[in-house]
């Protein structure tokens, strides 16, 4: 988890200088919004308050003054930067009716249900992945045992 969260903050800090000036196109501003109703930003929100939280109780001598600026100003510009930089890739697998249509099912109550419980979903999903993958793992060292490897 921890190199997942220097990943991202590593993203984000080469995001962040990108030209935060740039006016979003049509397309930019519909996957913003398919974002948003979706419950990706808010879980952008959220890997980017681990990567605070962490280097906070790394970083002791830091003033919160300073965390509270840099916070701010990933608040306010990596997300916009994020989505302009997601673009081409949604732009080559689906136009932008497909995100209105994501949108619209995003807007019913199953929609907003499956937004709301996607987080809780993927952390347990995650976690069944993981002991998945270790059974695998070990039923193919098994295996190689088995068969003299």
């Amino acid at each position: 988890m921890k190199k997942l969260l220097v990943i991202v903050l590593l993203f984000f800090t080469g995001v962040s200088t990108l030209n935060a000036q740039a006016q979003p196109d049509a397309y930019t501003e519909t996957l913003l919004e398919m974002m948003k109703v979706s419950g990706s930003l808010e879980s952008f929100h959220a890997a980017i308050d681990q990567i605070f939280t962490m280097y906070k109780q790394e970083k002791t001598a830091v003033p919160d003054k300073f965390w509270d600026t840099m916070k701010a100003e990933f608040d306010s510009t990596s997300i916009n930067d994020l989505t302009e930089m997601l673009t081409p890739v949604y732009k080559k697998r689906m136009s932008i009716e497909d995100l209105r249509a994501i949108i619209a099912f995003y807007n019913t109550p199953v929609g907003k249900k499956f937004a709301e419980e996607t987080p809780g979903i993927m952390q347990e999903s995650m976690q069944i992945g993981r002991e998945w993958g270790m059974r695998i793992g070990k039923e193919m060292v098994s295996k190689l045992q088995e068969n003299g490897y």
